[in-house]
């Protein structure tokens, strides 16, 4: 095996592996599935390269970023290991052809396609026809509501898997709390998964938070850092309107400053996106529409103007700084009253039981498949809210989403199911203010270390405070006292249910529960009342 490894990475080009690599790589070959939670950088695409050249058949790579399916076929064409090809919408009729007709005469080792491209029959026939004995999944978050990116084309993926006929899966990541990781697992329908994580700690990233009560004297503050911190940076806002108001505040103050949120014409954000990445822009203030596939290794600092809409959503925004391994800050720069918000935006797109119920009612009526755009047209719901109370009765049982996005119903689907996914939802809802609140908890933080907070929302073992962040440096980190239970030991509430000991701040302890999320609950409280007890 280590021989055949080797091999395999000099003709891809790859000098050695990187922490993490050899071990998904190897669990793969075993007969695993695999989801790999590793940071931009890290090279979780020699994992399924090296992986793909040593299994029998093709491998289906999934990745929603045109731009990195290009580079990525360029650059093991360039090593010459074996051929290799894009299908997206970027290509000519002519050249999809050609793909395909490679494809099915078995030429190619690797396929890259968009998710959306699975609508398409007569591409879903190919993919099925060429048997693939390896389907990855890049940007994996995105098929989960509670990562940062949530697409609907991703829901998809899952029925993909099963019409393949099961070949080994691969979901990568860079952020996946343990929830999104979940999420991942169930609906890719991955089977014997074993998780690979790697480098959630970024030591060269000071962490810090300013406080202020007064909106005016937050945003003279962040343009007066702005100003003062060594280029190139980024600004992270939560609406579009923030975005064009703090760069013009940026650029009188004499900053080269480009603007980037989903309002923009596609044009106008890649000319931003060009003029940051050639250093032509110090500064990018942008909404989170910003940020995937950004690989920039010089980037000094990555600020907040508010609070971010979760932790998952901050440490993924947070890790664009420093990847070269030079120091960089993250700084957020907080008010209390920001929360309401962000509490608004988790909210916005949440369907209630009568949307639901409208949606299972279109399905039932259908009697079979039925397209995403009847329900959408027989419902008149937005697109997130049907995606939404599609998931919630999938979730149950109640139909399934097909790889070319039809939505049937299943034998289990009835009055009573719908009611069930109805209780799902309110569960969610109860999850996602639940991570607001985690948010707000790493922004009010006192008497405990930044970094600790984070790594140990991502389940990520430390040892000990970082000295890296504002509240060691200030030498306001308490040390831990006893603690009932360990940190990662399961544990009952008789209300909420199970849940997983996250960490201790000071006199509290927080679970994460599986129905309803983060709870921080007073220590005194847990021992008086035996309030959890060890599953």
């Amino acid at each position: 095996m280590a021989d055949r490894l080797s091999r395999a990475l000099a003709r891809l080009g790859f000098p050695s592996f990187r922490a993490g690599q050899r071990d998904a790589v190897e669990s793969l070959l075993a007969g695993h599935d695999v989801l790999a939670v590793m940071p931009t950088g890290a090279g979780k695409s020699a994992i399924y390269q090296v992986a793909g050249l040593l299994m029998p058949g093709p491998t289906l790579v999934v990745s929603p970023l045109i731009a990195l399916q290009r580079d990525q076929v360029e650059s093991i064409e360039e090593a010459g290991a074996a051929e290799a090809a894009q299908l997206n919408s970027s290509l000519r009729e002519s050249r999809r052809e050609e793909v395909l007709e490679e494809l099915e005469e078995g030429e190619l080792e690797y396929l890259f396609l968009a998710p959306e491209q699975l609508a398409n029959q007569e591409t879903l026939a190919a993919v099925e026809a060429a048997k693939p004995s390896l389907l990855v999944v890049d940007e994996a978050h995105c098929i989960s509501e509670w990562g940062h990116d949530f697409r609907p084309e991703y829901l998809r993926l899952g029925a993909l898997a099963d019409a393949l006929g099961h070949p080994r899966i691969l979901a990568l990541t860079a952020t996946a709390s343990p929830p999104v990781r979940d999420e991942i697992v169930e609906r890719l329908h991955m089977r014997d998964a074993e998780l690979v994580v790697r480098g959630f700690d970024r030591p060269n990233i000071w962490l810090g938070v300013e406080e202020f009560f007064e909106a005016h004297r937050r945003d003279e503050a962040l343009v007066e850092r702005v100003v003062a911190e060594p280029k190139p940076g980024i600004v992270y806002t939560a609406t579009r309107a923030r975005a064009e108001e703090l760069a013009a505040r940026f650029a009188a103050a004499g900053v080269r400053t480009v603007t980037y949120h989903a309002g923009l014409a596609a044009r106008a954000r890649r000319e931003a996106q060009d003029a940051f990445m050639a250093d032509a822009a110090d500064v990018v203030v942008a909404t989170v529409a910003f940020g995937m596939g950004i690989d920039k290794p010089n980037v000094r600092f990555v600020f907040h103007a508010e609070i971010a809409e979760s932790v998952d959503a901050y440490y993924q925004e947070v890790g664009r700084a420093g990847r070269d391994g030079a120091p960089a800050r993250a700084i957020l720069f907080y008010r209390a009253e920001d929360v309401g918000l962000r509490r608004f935006f988790a909210g916005t797109g949440q369907v209630d039981a009568a949307q639901i119920e409208q949606v299972a009612r279109v399905v039932d009526d259908a009697g079979g498949p039925v397209e995403p755009t009847e329900i959408k047209e027989e419902t008149d719901l937005s697109e997130s809210k049907l995606m939404t109370a599609v998931g919630r009765l999938e979730d149950v049982g109640a139909v399934e989403v097909r790889p070319d996005g039809q939505v049937a119903p299943l034998e289990e689907f009835g009055p009573e199911k719908v009611v069930e996914a109805a209780q799902v939802q309110e569960d969610r809802k109860a999850f996602d203010r639940s991570r607001v609140d985690m948010m707000r908890a790493y922004a009010e933080l006192s008497g405990a270390c930044r970094r600790e907070f984070l790594l140990s929302y991502f389940g990520e073992a430390t040892d000990g405070p970082c000295g890296h962040c504002d509240l060691c440096d200030a030498g306001a980190v308490h040390e831990a006292g006893d603690v009932p239970f360990p940190v990662g030991e399961r544990v009952r509430h008789p209300k909420w249910g199970e849940a997983t000991v996250q960490r201790y701040e000071e006199d509290k302890v927080v679970v994460l529960f599986d129905s309803v999320g983060y709870k921080a609950l007073d220590l005194g409280a847990v021992s008086d009342n035996e309030l959890l007890k060890p599953v």
